[in-house]
């Protein structure tokens, strides 16, 4: 089995595709398994940042069958970056021997589309969990190996509710994002075993407060009608330099978390990228204190906590390209977040 590379580059606008010309010679198009990126629209339902982002690197996949899952919103000091992962064979010496012990792997694929009375509901959360055991089983990885379950997941549009055969969980369409991706982490978490099949609906009906997975990291948009699913984990059939890491933020302001997470990195090593999941939580409350996050009629919540968890994240990665994304239901404890960082040896 052969590993991945992840290649970081910051874009110049949304249709920015510059950083593929810029990797290394040796890395065909066929290479190319996943673009995973930043854009800077507002995140929400009418952010077609994504969409022009998902539709110039679309293209470059073909000849992959790789995916695309591009996060909107980079407020604050976020910087609009992608994160491109790369088939890559194993390290091996002149005798073909591994020079490594293990490796980072990765795997894409899509579920089926979903009807608009689907989304959001435990049908959504059991496709989910379906795709992701095969997908784990294709290369061979346990529940245990598995280090993020990253997944580009649909919503509904006003049109979309309008022509549904069956009611729909919301009519709000802004609404719909949190309950597709409430779904969506609830049936990584099922494939993960971090639920049971018996839990499926009251984790759906806690709304994130109970059923997370520490490894699911969700967002929401328009430009798709299926999950777009990457899995990162480590395999001992692989030979590289790259390593993983995931656990959680207790709460937006958790630094002792990510402290503690970075420093389980090695003396030495390269730090590549860390995926952060960013939510205001929905007791109105950061450690006893009021936020107003959720009350604010200018801007949503989900931009708030990206532009806070931003800047501390960027504060302890000493760098601002980096993967936070708004929107934690399910994906860590309510108003935490999963975690995810890669390194290199």
């Amino acid at each position: 089995m052969s590993g991945i590379a992840i290649y970081k580059f910051t874009t110049a606008h949304p249709g920015d595709v510059s950083g593929f010309k810029q990797l290394p010679e040796s890395v065909k198009p066929e290479d190319l398994v996943a673009v995973i990126g930043k854009t800077e629209g507002n995140g929400c339902v009418n952010d077609f940042t994504r969409m022009l982002s998902s539709t110039v690197w679309d293209p470059l996949l073909e000849s992959s069958k790789g995916i695309s899952v591009f996060s909107g919103g980079t407020e604050g000091v976020l910087s609009p970056h992608v994160n491109l992962v790369i088939n890559e064979p194993d390290y091996v010496d002149d005798k073909g021997a591994k020079l490594y012990s293990e490796g980072l792997v990765a795997t894409v694929g899509g579920t089926r589309d979903f009807e608009p009375w689907e989304m959001g509901t435990s049908v959504h959360a059991r496709v989910t969990a379906e795709k992701v055991k095969k997908l784990m089983a294709e290369i061979e990885v346990g529940p245990e190996d598995v280090h993020m379950v990253l997944v580009k997941c649909p919503l509904l549009t006003t049109a979309k509710v309008s022509i549904s055969a069956k009611e729909c969980i919301t009519t709000d369409t802004y609404k719909s994002m949190g309950y597709s991706r409430l779904a969506t982490a609830v049936g990584i978490a099922l494939a993960l075993g971090e639920v049971t099949d018996d839990e499926v609906d009251a984790s759906l009906a806690s709304y994130g407060e109970q059923g997370w997975s520490s490894r699911a990291s969700c967002s929401s948009g328009v430009e798709l009608e299926n999950n777009h699913i990457v899995i990162l984990a480590s395999s001992k059939k692989a030979s590289n330099p790259y390593r993983a890491i995931h656990g959680y933020m207790a709460d937006a302001i958790d630094l002792e978390g990510l402290l503690d997470m970075t420093a389980k990195i090695p003396e030495g090593a390269e730090r590549v990228q860390i995926f952060v999941k960013a939510e205001p939580s929905t007791d109105g409350l950061v450690r006893g204190k009021r936020h107003t996050m959720m009350t604010d009629s200018d801007i949503q919540g989900t931009r708030h906590a990206r532009a806070a968890v931003g800047g501390l994240v960027s504060g302890v990665w000493g760098e601002s390209d980096v993967y936070v994304s708004g929107g934690a239901e399910g994906q860590g404890p309510m108003g935490g977040g999963s975690v995810c960082v890669v390194y290199k040896v």
